[in-house]
């Protein structure tokens, strides 16, 4: 299974109302759906597609990593791999043999705000997928055991071993979170949890996370795809209207992060190259700001003429690579510049010219070229979603991440309405409140025993 750790990116998959190409930009961007809630409060969002003969099932738990308490962190993660062991009408393993004989595809992901599972299946196979769901969310208690919880809690610490602590540069995103969000923030720890957390983990506690956190009234459901909306709904009500409702889901909250200074700080690890990280704490996903965010790492790291790969890999030639990225969340986002040094390069040669260009995008707004480029690369991922109803990212998911996140299914056109008013001066703007100097994190990665190529002193 295939665990994301940062947000769900939110680019959109839509669809325009048929016109002729010039009239196309006249039309209101929709994706047409029928949205009722059954009485055990699960959400259900339909949408009708009948461009290919396929549909496309996804499950939103409104359960991620954010949910959980310090002492008691990876059990949203965990979840996700005991949600395939099988459930109290279907025998462990029957999960996958079934979809795959139908012609089916299935997988599941976890973030710090939800948990989702999906299923993209011939239209002839809609019920298969909406059984299989339904089961595991009314019956997955049945076929739970400790065993099972034993073997997944081994899967998911090999997990961590692999992705992070035997990765290289792998603890820097353990440690990122870890110093950007105080203690008692729920963005704090990873969604994967400690490994202390997951040992200690009893079968007692998972199971009362599942009654807390797996009820359908802390769901949402999207078909989408090859369906008649009617018979789909038949459907649904068929499978999930047996499931009892589950406890009450209070309203999360979250203290505020704030950095008040600039924090410092090495780690030694087994790598070949010094890496530099740059963070700052940014407007959360769909406040104003956020999309100038998005933007301004598009300028500053996103293809070869973007202005941080071409000063630092072709011009001056002291770095690998870099990247750049605003990180979106409800309860806190971050924008994350890294670069990887060139051999025989500090990571304070590296920081002083990302700090020139920080100043300049400060000083003058972006080229209306640039901006243009930046959206036009928005634009055209938002668009690459009508490929497909199902995966990641595809129609479903996104209904999906538009209900929790923005509050109605249908907000395709408001979203990439964000990136395209945008002016230069927003961009400049958004980089002189955010990217402040004494208000961020330097993080350098070196190579074991060579910690003067770390970035320890303002360039």
């Amino acid at each position: 299974m295939k665990v994301r750790l940062g947000l769900l990116p939110l680019i959109a998959a839509a669809l325009l109302a048929s016109a002729p190409a010039g009239a196309q930009e006249t039309k209101k961007l929709a994706v047409p759906y029928v949205q009722f809630t059954l009485p055990n409060g699960l959400d259900v969002i339909l949408h009708e597609d009948h461009r290919v003969p396929m549909v496309a099932v996804s499950a939103w738990y409104h359960v991620g990593s954010a949910r959980e308490k310090p002492g008691r962190t990876g059990f949203a993660h965990l979840f996700e791999h005991i949600m395939f062991e099988g459930s109290g009408h279907v025998a462990e393993g029957n999960f996958d043999n079934w979809l795959e004989a139908a012609g089916g595809d299935n997988n599941g992901s976890t973030d710090n705000d939800r948990t989702n599972y999906w299923e993209t299946v011939p239209s002839n196979a809609l019920e298969l997928a909406l059984f299989l769901e339904s089961d595991r969310m009314g019956y997955l208690l049945d076929a739970m055991s400790p065993e099972k919880v034993n073997i997944q809690r081994d899967v998911v610490k090999n997990e961590r071993r692999q992705s992070y602590e035997n990765r290289p540069y792998g603890m820097a995103f353990l440690k990122l979170p870890e110093e950007l969000f105080p203690p008692s923030h729920p963005y704090h720890w990873p969604v994967i949890g400690s490994m202390e957390d997951l040992t200690s983990a009893s079968y007692e506690d998972v199971v009362q996370f599942f009654k807390s956190w797996y009820g359908p009234n802390n769901t949402s459901l999207v078909v989408a795809g090859d369906i008649d909306p009617r018979e789909a709904r038949r459907l649904v009500e068929k499978w999930f209207s047996d499931v009892p409702r589950g406890a009450a889901v209070p309203p999360i909250a979250a203290p505020p992060a704030v950095l008040t200074s600039e924090k410092r700080l090495t780690l030694e690890d087994h790598v070949q190259l010094p890496r530099l990280y740059l963070a700052w704490l940014s407007p959360v996903a769909f406040a104003p700001g956020d999309e100038a965010m998005t933007v301004l790492s598009r300028v500053l790291a996103s293809g070869k003429n973007s202005r941080l790969y071409k000063r630092l890999v072709y011009d001056l030639q002291i770095a690998q690579d870099v990247s750049a990225s605003q990180n979106s969340g409800p309860l806190g986002s971050t924008f994350l510049l890294i670069v990887t040094a060139r051999e025989g390069h500090g990571l304070s040669e590296i920081e002083k010219v990302v700090v020139e260009e920080l100043a300049k995008v400060k000083r003058d707004p972006p080229a209306a070229r640039e901006l243009e480029r930046a959206v036009n690369q928005i634009e055209s991922a938002f668009y690459n979603g009508l490929e497909r109803v199902g995966g990641f990212g595809g129609v479903a998911d996104q209904l999906n991440a538009y209900e929790l996140y923005a509050g109605r299914p249908d907000y395709f056109a408001e979203d990439l309405a964000r990136y395209t008013s945008l002016d230069p001066r927003d961009v400049q703007a958004a980089a002189n409140r955010y990217l402040r100097d004494d208000a961020r994190l330097v993080l350098s990665v070196v190579p074991q025993g060579k910690k003067a190529l770390a970035a320890e002193k303002k360039p």
